[in-house]
């Protein structure tokens, strides 16, 4: 399958819907939800995604505030509390914040709560409810290019340290159909490979490497050029033509917009406690 995508759903829309070990299931409100639950790795090689459960919100443009954003943040949080662990969590926002398009997860992390430390810090009756927060870290280190060390090795470093009992990884994600660009959120629970929608896969974050289930956040910032292409016209281009990744005007935009939608979802997620107004008090 000659496919560019990070997307679950436009992986199984063009091999098929039907295809067996493949479930899905439509819901949602505030955005259109399709579940996709993969029975086991079979289709690996065909898809490019093996066992787990892929939740694809889709709505408007992320770059543009909605009258029902906290409809939206609530119904994230509401689907992201079906992936996450109980326990501590680790937060890990991954890709180049100097590189607009790809900076969703560390302007994600720079917005979530961390709490693990308030235990140690507070104690007084007064901040009794501060204490009460699930505990959750939160790390950004950069890209092999910056730092010279693949983040898997790093998040595993922390991870024997910490010992979370989950991570949820953010990322900027690709995907082959225009209309999904920048509108849509993908959710899953069987890890991610960053860099891997655009042919820049580096060493997996997942279960299997940390111990520890790894839930995947990620909304497309780019669609690769020769799969435009292909999906307006159905023909190959000439592989011999240059190619580029080309992502929307406003990108500056949305990666700020929705990487404060992603943190507003997993605040809501991790700290029930918490109201909408809470978090927003935090931005």
């Amino acid at each position: 399958m000659n496919i560019r995508t990070d997307l679950a759903v436009e992986q199984v829309e063009a091999v098929s819907p039907q295809t067996e070990g493949i479930h899905q299931q439509k819901r949602g409100e505030a955005f259109r939800i399709t579940e996709i639950i993969i029975d086991d790795d079979r289709h690996r090689h065909t898809l490019g995604k093996g066992k787990g459960r892929y939740i694809t919100l889709e709505g408007n443009s992320l770059s543009k505030f909605s009258d029902v954003y906290e409809d939206m943040a609530q119904e994230l949080a509401a689907e992201l509390k079906l992936l996450i662990p109980e326990g501590e969590i680790l937060v890990v926002g991954l890709g180049n914040n100097d590189i607009t398009p790809d900076a969703l997860g560390p302007q994600t992390a720079a917005k979530v709560l961390a709490t693990r430390h308030l235990r140690d810090e507070l104690d007084s009756e007064e901040e009794a409810f501060l204490t009460s927060l699930r505990r959750v870290s939160v790390f950004s280190g950069g890209v092999l290019g910056q730092t010279g060390i693949e983040t898997a090795e790093i998040v595993r470093a922390i991870c024997r340290e910490l010992k979370p009992a989950g991570i949820i990884a953010v990322d900027a994600f690709a995907c082959s159909d225009i209309s999904r660009l920048g509108t849509t959120i993908q959710l899953s629970d069987s890890g991610i490979s960053p860099g891997s929608g655009v042919s820049n896969a580096r060493k997996e974050l997942s279960e299997k490497l940390f111990g520890v289930p790894v839930i995947a956040v990620g909304v497309p910032t780019v669609v690769d050029m020769h799969t435009i292409v292909r999906s307006l016209t159905g023909e190959n281009p000439d592989n011999k033509l240059p190619n580029m990744m080309v992502t929307p005007r406003d990108v500056d935009r949305l990666t700020e917009r929705a990487s404060q939608l992603i943190a507003f979802g997993i605040n809501l997620a991790l700290q029930p406690s918490l109201t909408f107004e809470d978090v927003r008090g935090l931005f």
